[in-house]
């Protein structure tokens, strides 16, 4: 199975963490930026097939997306399997910090939500298997690199998930509206953040198995924030209140 990269940073994440997974690369004909100059270098001097391309191109084959000169195809990442998954979480132990998103549906907020993982030192996100956007191309382009870097569990049964992580010991903390102040509150690892879908919130299950509930304070006359922002809120106090000790994959 294969999938599109497209993007500089996109395509840069990916040669440097997966080279191998690349078949050929489209190049914008024409083009002769310094940054695009070099991710070119860099396919070349791998072998890598690179054929150079009008823009009309790769405008098709991205859907119009902003590709900024370069496309790749390449072999799709896999996906954390339930075991690995279940390994991560007792190896890391205390230390856990996962992200759950109970179906968010829109794949580029997918990708921001993994780009701000990456960042914030997110160990893994949990995703449903159903209702809920996959890696395409352009969640692979939102996430600018983090979809390389992030673990992604695509759980069958997501409430079984949450069940076993509490049985393991770790706390699972929901956001949604009429929660607890998310300043008030301490947080800190083994955790577990969880999000619901866009325009949605969380599926009453999911809203039941959560140990708390908190709530992004809102001070102007929206009454709710896009979620990849709102993850990004709650991964950063998580950080804030407990720094992340390792070092930056």
């Amino acid at each position: 199975m294969s999938t599109l990269v497209y993007g500089l940073h996109a395509v840069r994440g990916l040669l440097a963490s997966r080279p191998e997974s690349i078949r050929r690369a489209k190049v914008q004909k024409g083009a002769s930026t310094e940054r695009l100059g070099e991710i070119e270098a860099a396919l070349e001097s791998l072998g890598i097939q690179v054929e150079r391309v009008d823009r009309r191109e790769l405008d098709r084959l991205t859907g119009g997306g902003t590709h900024q000169g370069v496309v790749v195809e390449a072999t799709a990442g896999g996906e954390l399997p339930l075991a690995q998954f279940e390994e991560l979480v007792v190896t890391r132990g205390s230390a856990l910090r996962v992200l759950v998103l109970d179906g968010v549906e829109d794949p580029r907020n997918l990708g921001a939500c993994l780009r701000t993982a990456d960042a914030a030192g997110i160990d893994a996100v949990v995703v449903p298997r159903s209702r809920a956007a996959k890696l395409t191309p352009a969640a692979v382009k939102a996430a600018t690199g983090a979809a390389e870097t992030v673990p992604v569990l695509r759980a069958p049964n997501l409430a079984r998930v949450l069940r076993w992580m509490k049985a393991a010991g770790v706390r699972l903390v929901g956001a949604e509206a009429g929660g607890r102040p998310l300043f008030d509150t301490a947080l800190a690892p083994p955790l577990a953040l969880v999000l619901g879908g866009e325009g949605r919130g969380l599926r009453p299950l999911t809203r039941e198995l959560c140990d708390e509930l908190v709530a992004i304070p809102m001070h102007g006359a929206v009454e709710s924030l896009n979620v990849s922002v709102a993850a990004a809120v709650l991964m950063y106090e998580l950080a804030r209140q407990s720094p992340v000790e390792r070092p930056r994959r």
